[in-house]
């Protein structure tokens, strides 16, 4: 397949456009996925031997209906895939692709896991919203403008599937798009969020169906005149390298990872690399990296909104980068809280300000707070070094 070889998408094409080769006819799974809309779900769960699953407010949901069989999902799931991925999920067993689906008349955009487990088919569905939430509707920190303002570097964003990395990512491109002259790249697989141009040139490039891979992307991308590019998520070693390459010719380059925190996506970066070339890479990371930010979503007690971005920033100022060089990545916690001056923020700062503001049970900031007493004395007034959101 391949699609369309080098050809690039404007931003401003149609949802229903990007991502399909042809006009998709409408299939059977397409009712489970209505079914998803219809509840406000944000994923869409289908195991053999259970009935469809849906996500809503952060819990899964069954809907009424009898459990899939093994034959109903092949049904089920085999027709979504055209013969690229159809030979990546035989070959890999499992394949990622972007779906749309119309619903009373509007075209709906998923992001598609299908996977076999077991030896059965199965797929999660991720519901891609239909608008770009701006920072102050996702409830981010005024800080992440500083973020999206850089001439050229790395940000990357961190976190477990499902923390919303995606969307803080399309909401920082979206405030640059909303406020610059710049030529904004994306390179995606598969594209997530569809952009409308304002004072920005936006093209966004999915890999199967615009350009045959990340690589030859990434090649053709030096040659686009990009000032600032989405490379997506940095899975291995080559993706890893050629972003950094990019920053360091001049670009402002996003990206994904998945750590757990902002310090040890450091070491997450290295165990990409063999032994031999972290020095190397601890180097060009303290030239290169300007911030990473970790983010996790925590359920709300209030209506709306229903969740809320728990957020760790790590800017690399002077003394991260000299951390890092030195190899003491254990500091760097430490380090984070002396740095609040610069907009640095931990996870309990987050979680602080979110009880101040009633958004969240205590209880429940609790559960996911990687220093419980830490936040409990912040609670009490004691060490709380201004006020938790920055």
């Amino acid at each position: 397949m391949g699609g369309h070889g080098g050809s690039e998408r404007a931003a401003s094409s149609a949802p229903s456009v990007i991502g399909q080769t042809k006009e998709k006819k409408p299939l059977e799974v397409d009712k489970l996925f209505r079914a998803m809309i219809k509840l406000n779900g944000s994923d869409l769960h289908l195991k053999v031997g259970k009935p469809a699953t849906v996500r809503t407010r952060g819990d899964l949901q069954e809907l009424n209906m009898p459990p899939i069989t093994k034959e109903q999902m092949e049904q089920l799931l085999i027709p979504m895939m055209d013969e690229r991925n159809l030979n990546i999920y035989y070959a890999e067993g499992g394949a990622d692709f972007a779906y749309i689906v119309e619903y009373e008349g509007q075209p709906w955009r998923f992001r598609v896991n299908l996977f076999v487990q077991m030896g059965n088919p199965g797929m999660v569905s991720r519901k891609v919203e239909r608008s770009i939430p701006n920072f102050e509707g996702l409830n981010l920190p005024p800080i992440m403008e500083k973020l999206c303002v850089y001439d050229q570097g790395m940000v990357l964003l961190a976190g477990v599937t499902g923390s919303g990395k995606s969307t803080t990512i399309a909401s920082m491109l979206d405030w640059v798009n909303h406020n610059y002259r710049k030529h904004i790249l994306t390179i995606e697989d598969p594209i997530e969020f569809v952009y409308t141009q304002d004072k920005s040139l936006i093209n966004q490039r999915e890999i199967g169906i615009d350009v045959k891979s990340f690589e030859i992307a990434m090649k053709h991308a030096v040659r686009q005149d990009p000032d600032i590019m989405l490379v997506g998520e940095m899975r291995d070693m080559e993706t890893f390298s050629t972003a950094m390459h990019a920053a360091e010719t001049g670009h402002l380059v996003f990206g994904t990872i998945h750590a757990s925190n902002a310090p040890s996506t450091i070491g997450r970066i290295l165990d990409l690399f063999p032994q031999s070339m972290h020095n190397a890479l601890r180097s060009s990371m303290g030239f290169n990296m300007n911030a990473i930010v970790a983010q996790k979503l925590l359920k709300t007690i209030v209506d709306k909104p229903k969740r809320v971005p728990i957020i760790e920033i790590m800017i690399l100022n002077a003394t991260m980068r000299k951390l890092i060089l030195e190899h003491k990545d254990e500091k760097l916690t430490d380090a984070m809280r002396i740095g609040k001056d610069d907009g640095m923020q931990q996870f309990n700062d987050s979680l602080y300000g979110f009880i101040q503001m009633e958004f969240i049970s205590r209880a429940d900031a609790f559960e996911i707070s990687p220093n419980v007493e830490q936040l409990k004395m912040m609670l009490k007034g004691i060490d709380v070094k201004g006020p938790g959101i920055l």
